[in-house]
C-alpha cells in the first residue's frame, strides 16, 4: 500500500472510531427485560376475574365470617369467561383464588372455609380447575390472585399463618398447571374475624411476609412465574385504579422492598424511574365496573365500549399492560352487559386500527448506525419485531420520515422501542407534511415497549418522527400509522 492510501485508510479508521461508527449492535443499556416480561409486554391485555362470597353478600371486602353455604352460584360456566375473554382479544385469565375473606375457590386441605363446604357441586367444585382448564381450551394463560391478607383465619398476624400461606401456594403452583402471573395486593392487616376473635391485627408489611422467601416457594416450583405486587419484583401496581398510567412512563424503578402497601410512593409507581436499576414495568388494574365484584346495584355502571377505549389508549397506549376486571355474576356467568361493553370496545379497538398505513411504507433517516442495513430505517416498517432502526453511538437524537405514498386521514401514531436492549427515548415529537411545511402533530416523553399518540384527524402523505433525547443511541423497532 503507497502512503497515500495508507494515510487515507489510517484517516477513515481513526474518523470511523471518533464517531463511535460501528456495525455492531448497540450495546444495551440496562436493566433489561426477562424473556418472561417481554412477553408479559406482547400479551397487552389480560383480565381479572373477581369471584368469592361478596358476589353473593354484597360486599368488595368481606369479613371473613361467612357461611361457605351462601357461595352457590346457580350455572357457573368458566367456559363462558375464557371464551368471551378470547373473541375480545385477551390473553390471560387472572382469577381470585382466594380474597381478603379468606375463602378459596379450591377444596385446599388447609383450611374449611373454602368451595368444599360449599353446595356448589354438593361440595366437589373446583372453580380453580375449571379456570385454569377453560383457559388452556380457548388459548389464554392463566394466573393467580392468593391474597396476603386473612379476614377468616386464626393465626393471620402471626407466624403460623406464614406457613399456611406458603402452603396453599404450593397447592395452586403444583396442581393447576402452568401459572403464568401471580398476584398481591397491598391490603394487609385490619379488622376481622380471624377465627372468632373478631379484633383488629396489625403487622409490618415489609416483614411479616418475608417475600424473598415467599415468593422462593414459587419460583422453586415454577421458576417462570411473573409476581404482581407494588413493588414487583416482576411486574409493579400502577398506583391507581383509574386504568391510566404515566404519560411519562419508566419500565425502570428502583426497589428497596418487596412489600405491597409502602405508603407515599403511588406516584413514583406511575411514572417509574429513568435511572431505576430493575425492570419492574407498570400494570394498569381497572374494573369494567365501579367495583370489583359483581353487584346488580352496578349493572347500570359498567364502563362503555367508549371509556374502555379511552383506558386502552391509557395504559396500553403509554407503554404498559391492561389488566381488566370482569366480575361474573350470581349465576357464575358474565353478565349480559358487561359482555355487551367488551365486544362494543373490541369492535372500536378493530376500527381505530384496522389499516396500518405505515406497513411496508418508504422510511428514510438523517442518519443510521455505521450506513448498515442491519439498522436501516427501512426496519421501522417492515413488520419484523426484531429489526430495528438504531443511530451511532455518539448520537442520542435523530429522525426519520415515513412516505405514506398519498394524502390519506391520520388520526393515530404507534412507536414501539427495541426493548430487549433497554428503555431509551426520553422526549420525542410527531410532525405531518402539511401545505408544504412539516407541522407538529404531538409530542410526549417516553415510548417503551409501545406508545400511540391521538390527534385530531388531519390528511397528510408524510410523517416524521423526531427523537429528541434518548439515554444512548435511539432503538426504534416499528411505527404505525392510524
Amino acid at each position: 500500500m503507497n502512503s497515500r492510501l495508507l494515510i487515507v485508510f489510517l484517516a477513515l479508521a481513526i474518523g470511523a472510531k471518533a464517531q463511535n461508527i460501528s456495525k455492531d449492535a448497540p450495546a444495551p443499556v440496562y436493566p433489561l427485560p426477562t424473556a418472561e416480561q417481554v412477553l408479559w409486554h406482547e400479551m397487552e391485555t389480560n383480565a381479572f376475574v373477581h369471584f368469592t362470597t361478596n358476589t353473593f353478600t354484597g360486599q368488595e371486602w368481606g369479613y371473613g365470617d361467612e357461611k361457605e353455604s351462601i357461595f352457590n352460584p346457580t350455572s357457573p360456566d368458566a367456559g363462558q369467561w375464557a371464551k368471551i375473554l378470547k373473541e375480545t382479544g385477551f390473553k390471560t385469565l387472572i382469577l381470585t383464588t382466594k380474597h381478603h375473606d379468606g375463602f378459596c375457590l379450591w377444596p385446599s386441605k388447609y383450611t374449611e372455609h373454602s368451595i368444599k363446604n360449599s353446595p356448589y357441586k354438593n361440595g366437589k367444585g373446583d372453580l380453580v380447575k375449571e379456570a385454569a382448564d377453560a383457559a388452556g381450551k380457548y388459548g389464554l394463560k392463566f394466573g393467580v390472585y392468593l391474597s396476603p391478607w386473612d379476614r377468616n383465619h386464626p393465626e393471620y398476624g402471626r407466624p403460623a399463618y406464614l406457613e399456611y400461606y406458603r402452603n396453599q401456594l404450593k397447592e395452586l403452583f403444583t396442581n393447576y398447571g402452568p401459572v403464568f402471573e401471580m398476584w398481591f395486593d397491598g391490603a394487609n392487616g385490619g379488622d376481622g374475624y380471624y377465627g372468632g376473635a373478631r379484633e383488629v391485627r396489625k403487622i409490618n408489611s415489609a416483614k411479616y411476609y418475608d417475600w424473598p422467601k415467599t415468593l422462593d416457594v414459587v419460583s422453586k416450583i415454577q421458576p417462570n412465574v411473573i409476581f404482581f405486587s407494588d413493588a414487583g419484583p416482576g411486574v409493579r401496581w400502577v398506583g391507581n385504579e383509574r386504568g391510566i398510567a404515566g404519560e411519562t412512563n419508566w419500565n425502570t424503578i428502583s426497589t428497596d422492598t418487596l412489600h405491597a402497601g409502602k405508603p407515599g410512593i403511588t406516584n413514583l409507581l406511575n411514572t417509574g424511574s429513568i435511572d431505576g436499576d430493575k425492570w419492574v414495568p407498570a400494570e394498569v388494574d381497572v374494573s369494567i365496573r365501579p367495583g370489583w365484584f359483581y353487584h346488580a346495584k352496578e349493572d347500570d355502571k359498567v364502563k362503555t365500549p367508549e371509556e374502555l377505549f379511552e383506558i386502552y389508549l391509557t395504559s396500553v397506549g403509554r407503554g404498559s399492560t391492561l389488566l381488566l376486571n370482569i366480575p361474573p355474576d350470581q349465576r357464575g356467568l358474565f353478565h349480559e352487559k358487561d359482555i355487551a361493553s367488551l365486544r362494543g370496545y373490541k369492535n372500536l379497538l378493530d376500527t381505530e386500527f384496522a389499516l396500518n398505513l405505515a406497513k411496508k411504507s418508504k422510511v428514510s433517516a438523517d442518519s443510521y448506525r455505521a450506513n448498515s442495513k442491519l439498522y436501516a430505517p427501512a426496519n421501522i416498517t417492515d413488520g419484523n419485531k426484531e429489526t430495528y432502526w438504531a443511530t451511532d453511538d455518539n448520537r442520542k437524537s435523530g429522525s426519520f420520515e415515513i412516505d405514506l405514498g398519498k394524502e390519506t386521514r391520520v388520526k393515530y401514531v404507534s412507536i414501539q422501542e427495541y426493548i430487549k436492549l433497554g428503555q431509551r427515548v426520553k422526549s420525542f415529537s410527531v410532525d405531518i407534511w402539511k401545505d408544504g411545511q412539516w407541522k407538529k402533530l404531538a409530542e410526549a416523553t417516553t415510548i417503551g415497549y409501545k406508545r400511540i399518540l391521538r390527534a385530531d384527524p388531519v390528511n397528510t402523505s408524510k410523517i416524521r418522527v423526531n427523537i429528541l433525547d434518548s439515554k444512548a443511541c435511539p432503538l426504534i423497532s416499528n411505527v404505525e400509522v392510524y
